[in-house]
């Protein structure tokens, strides 16, 4: 996802709005991409995490909030599967600054409302993310901050 159409879903994050997509929808979207979407809110809450990678943050936000985007919500099965790529491009352009107090404030947010999930799915997805970073991402990152 290019800066320029981050900058057009920027509009769209409002805080109270994404807890309120995420109480609703996450049994149907999943343990995986509540807890992406939970690091990325965490991570725009820390000061550790630069400017420009916050922009990022809050335009994915933005358009995990879209209720017609790319892919319905509504569409069983499939509907968070565009919002999803898009947290993990986030994540992964983000990565170096996802610290261990984000990981635990998001881990402690997902186990409320998830009283029982599987920790390995959430690893599962760190080294998703992780993965997908490549060392010119991290690069870029650096030179961000």
């Amino acid at each position: 996802m290019e800066i320029i159409e981050i900058e057009d879903y920027k509009r769209e994050y409002k805080e109270a709005l994404l807890w309120k997509k995420i109480k609703k929808s996450a049994k149907k979207a999943g343990i995986k991409v509540v807890y992406a979407a939970l690091l990325l809110y965490y991570a725009l809450q820390s000061e550790e995490v630069p400017k420009q990678a916050k922009i990022t943050i809050i335009g994915v936000l933005g358009y995990f909030l879209l209720p017609l985007d790319l892919i319905p919500d509504l569409l069983p099965g499939l509907g968070f599967t565009d919002d999803f790529g898009a947290l993990i491009l986030a994540l992964s352009q983000i990565t170096y600054f996802l610290n261990a107090d984000i990981k635990f404030e998001a881990k402690q947010k997902l186990a409320d409302w998830f009283s029982e999930y599987d920790e390995a799915m959430v690893v599962d997805l760190e080294n998703q993310f992780d993965k997908s970073a490549s060392a010119d991402d991290e690069v870029e990152v650096k030179i961000m901050r």
